[in-house]
Protein backbone atom coordinates (compact mmCIF):
# COMPACT_ATOMS: atom_id res chain seq x y z
CA UNK A 1 0.00 0.00 0.00
CA UNK A 2 1.31 3.43 -0.92
CA UNK A 3 1.59 5.55 2.21
CA UNK A 4 3.08 8.94 2.97
CA UNK A 5 5.12 9.02 6.15
CA UNK A 6 6.18 12.51 7.09
CA UNK A 7 5.60 15.24 9.56
CA UNK A 8 3.28 18.16 9.74
CA UNK A 9 4.31 20.83 12.23
CA UNK A 10 6.14 18.23 14.33
CA UNK A 11 3.38 15.61 14.36
CA UNK A 12 3.93 12.31 12.54
CA UNK A 13 1.55 11.86 9.62
CA UNK A 14 0.69 8.59 7.92
CA UNK A 15 -1.81 8.85 5.08
CA UNK A 16 -2.30 7.51 1.57
CA UNK A 17 -0.10 9.03 -1.12
CA UNK A 18 -1.99 11.66 -3.14
CA UNK A 19 -1.55 11.24 -6.89
CA UNK A 20 -2.93 13.78 -9.36
CA UNK A 21 -3.26 12.73 -12.98
CA UNK A 22 -3.24 15.40 -15.68
CA UNK A 23 -4.88 14.41 -18.96
CA UNK A 24 -3.69 16.56 -21.84
CA UNK A 25 -6.14 15.97 -24.66
CA UNK A 26 -9.26 17.89 -25.59
CA UNK A 27 -10.66 14.96 -27.61
CA UNK A 28 -13.76 13.26 -26.15
CA UNK A 29 -12.55 9.74 -27.05
CA UNK A 30 -8.99 10.46 -25.96
CA UNK A 31 -6.60 7.51 -25.89
CA UNK A 32 -4.19 9.46 -23.69
CA UNK A 33 -7.00 10.03 -21.16
CA UNK A 34 -7.86 6.32 -21.23
CA UNK A 35 -4.20 5.44 -20.64
CA UNK A 36 -4.08 7.93 -17.76
CA UNK A 37 -7.19 6.40 -16.19
CA UNK A 38 -5.54 2.96 -16.35
CA UNK A 39 -2.42 4.34 -14.63
CA UNK A 40 -4.51 6.04 -11.94
CA UNK A 41 -6.47 2.82 -11.42
CA UNK A 42 -3.14 1.09 -10.78
CA UNK A 43 -2.13 3.76 -8.26
CA UNK A 44 -5.52 3.52 -6.53
CA UNK A 45 -5.18 -0.27 -6.45
CA UNK A 46 -1.88 0.19 -4.60
CA UNK A 47 -3.61 2.35 -1.99
CA UNK A 48 -3.10 5.89 -3.31
CA UNK A 49 -5.74 8.61 -3.24
CA UNK A 50 -6.07 9.67 -6.88
CA UNK A 51 -7.54 12.68 -8.63
CA UNK A 52 -8.02 13.01 -12.37
CA UNK A 53 -7.74 16.47 -13.88
CA UNK A 54 -8.61 16.70 -17.58
CA UNK A 55 -7.51 19.85 -19.42
CA UNK A 56 -10.82 19.80 -21.28
CA UNK A 57 -12.63 20.41 -17.97
CA UNK A 58 -10.32 23.21 -16.81
CA UNK A 59 -11.40 25.68 -19.49
CA UNK A 60 -8.20 27.68 -19.13
CA UNK A 61 -7.46 30.60 -21.46
CA UNK A 62 -4.04 30.66 -23.07
CA UNK A 63 -1.59 31.63 -20.38
CA UNK A 64 -0.29 35.16 -20.25
CA UNK A 65 0.61 37.24 -17.22
CA UNK A 66 -1.82 39.85 -18.55
CA UNK A 67 -4.87 37.64 -17.84
CA UNK A 68 -6.78 37.79 -14.61
CA UNK A 69 -6.23 34.35 -13.10
CA UNK A 70 -9.33 32.19 -13.61
CA UNK A 71 -10.73 30.15 -10.73
CA UNK A 72 -9.95 26.92 -12.61
CA UNK A 73 -6.26 27.81 -12.64
CA UNK A 74 -6.27 28.34 -8.88
CA UNK A 75 -8.10 25.04 -8.28
CA UNK A 76 -5.68 23.20 -10.56
CA UNK A 77 -2.61 24.73 -8.90
CA UNK A 78 -3.96 23.95 -5.43
CA UNK A 79 -4.64 20.30 -6.32
CA UNK A 80 -1.15 19.95 -7.78
CA UNK A 81 0.44 21.59 -4.74
CA UNK A 82 -1.37 19.22 -2.35
CA UNK A 83 -0.30 16.15 -4.33
CA UNK A 84 2.63 13.91 -3.44
CA UNK A 85 3.10 12.70 -7.02
CA UNK A 86 1.64 13.20 -10.49
CA UNK A 87 1.02 11.23 -13.66
CA UNK A 88 1.00 13.24 -16.86
CA UNK A 89 -0.53 11.92 -20.07
CA UNK A 90 -0.57 13.72 -23.40
CA UNK A 91 -1.18 12.76 -26.98
CA UNK A 92 1.76 13.29 -29.27
CA UNK A 93 1.13 16.30 -31.50
CA UNK A 94 3.82 17.05 -34.08
CA UNK A 95 6.57 15.53 -31.95
CA UNK A 96 5.59 17.11 -28.65
CA UNK A 97 2.74 17.48 -26.14
CA UNK A 98 -0.63 19.00 -26.95
CA UNK A 99 -0.98 22.75 -26.72
CA UNK A 100 -3.76 22.39 -24.13
CA UNK A 101 -1.49 20.26 -21.93
CA UNK A 102 1.39 22.73 -22.14
CA UNK A 103 -0.98 25.61 -21.46
CA UNK A 104 -2.26 23.96 -18.26
CA UNK A 105 1.32 23.48 -17.08
CA UNK A 106 2.08 27.14 -17.88
CA UNK A 107 -0.62 28.10 -15.35
CA UNK A 108 1.48 26.40 -12.65
CA UNK A 109 3.34 29.71 -12.46
CA UNK A 110 0.85 30.15 -9.60
CA UNK A 111 3.08 27.80 -7.58
CA UNK A 112 6.21 29.94 -8.00
CA UNK A 113 5.91 31.68 -4.64
CA UNK A 114 4.76 28.65 -2.66
CA UNK A 115 7.03 26.80 -0.25
CA UNK A 116 8.31 24.63 -1.79
CA UNK A 117 7.87 26.22 -5.21
CA UNK A 118 6.44 24.60 -8.33
CA UNK A 119 6.65 20.79 -8.27
CA UNK A 120 9.71 20.64 -6.02
CA UNK A 121 10.76 17.01 -5.60
CA UNK A 122 7.44 15.49 -6.75
CA UNK A 123 7.81 12.29 -8.77
CA UNK A 124 6.00 12.48 -12.10
CA UNK A 125 5.01 9.49 -14.21
CA UNK A 126 4.91 10.15 -17.96
CA UNK A 127 2.52 8.59 -20.47
CA UNK A 128 1.93 9.47 -24.10
CA UNK A 129 -0.09 8.06 -26.94
CA UNK A 130 0.64 8.48 -30.62
CA UNK A 131 -1.00 7.57 -33.88
CA UNK A 132 2.38 6.57 -35.28
CA UNK A 133 5.60 5.42 -33.68
CA UNK A 134 6.79 8.74 -32.21
CA UNK A 135 5.24 8.59 -28.71
CA UNK A 136 8.61 8.94 -27.02
CA UNK A 137 8.99 12.49 -28.37
CA UNK A 138 6.09 13.71 -26.20
CA UNK A 139 7.58 11.86 -23.21
CA UNK A 140 10.88 13.64 -23.81
CA UNK A 141 9.07 17.00 -23.91
CA UNK A 142 7.27 16.18 -20.66
CA UNK A 143 10.59 15.18 -19.06
CA UNK A 144 12.09 18.58 -19.89
CA UNK A 145 9.01 20.38 -18.54
CA UNK A 146 9.00 18.30 -15.32
CA UNK A 147 12.63 19.21 -14.65
CA UNK A 148 11.99 22.89 -15.41
CA UNK A 149 9.21 22.82 -12.80
CA UNK A 150 11.61 21.13 -10.31
CA UNK A 151 9.85 17.76 -10.43
CA UNK A 152 11.40 14.33 -11.00
CA UNK A 153 10.19 12.28 -13.92
CA UNK A 154 10.22 8.61 -13.02
CA UNK A 155 12.59 6.40 -15.03
CA UNK A 156 9.93 4.02 -16.40
CA UNK A 157 7.75 5.87 -18.90
CA UNK A 158 4.97 4.60 -21.14
CA UNK A 159 4.86 5.82 -24.74
CA UNK A 160 2.03 4.03 -26.55
CA UNK A 161 2.83 4.06 -30.28
CA UNK A 162 0.13 3.32 -32.83
CA UNK A 163 -2.55 3.94 -30.25
CA UNK A 164 -5.20 2.95 -32.78
CA UNK A 165 -4.09 -0.66 -32.14
CA UNK A 166 -4.20 -0.40 -28.33
CA UNK A 167 -7.58 1.32 -27.96
CA UNK A 168 -10.99 0.52 -29.45
CA UNK A 169 -12.85 3.10 -31.58
CA UNK A 170 -14.52 4.53 -28.44
CA UNK A 171 -11.12 5.18 -26.84
CA UNK A 172 -11.24 2.27 -24.36
CA UNK A 173 -8.04 0.36 -23.63
CA UNK A 174 -8.10 -2.92 -25.56
CA UNK A 175 -4.47 -4.07 -25.29
CA UNK A 176 -3.81 -6.15 -22.15
CA UNK A 177 -0.02 -5.71 -22.42
CA UNK A 178 -0.38 -1.92 -22.35
CA UNK A 179 -2.88 -2.18 -19.48
CA UNK A 180 -0.40 -4.20 -17.41
CA UNK A 181 2.35 -1.65 -18.00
Amino acid sequence: TLRYLGSWEGDAVVRPVRVVGLGGSLRAASTSLTALKAALDGAAGAGADVQLIWVRDLGLPLYTAEHATPAGAHEFADAVYRSDAMIWSSPTYHGSVSGAFKNALDWLILLAERDPPYLANKPIGLVSTAGGVQGLQAVNSMDFIARALRGWSVPLVLPVPQAWRSFDPDGHLADDAIARQ
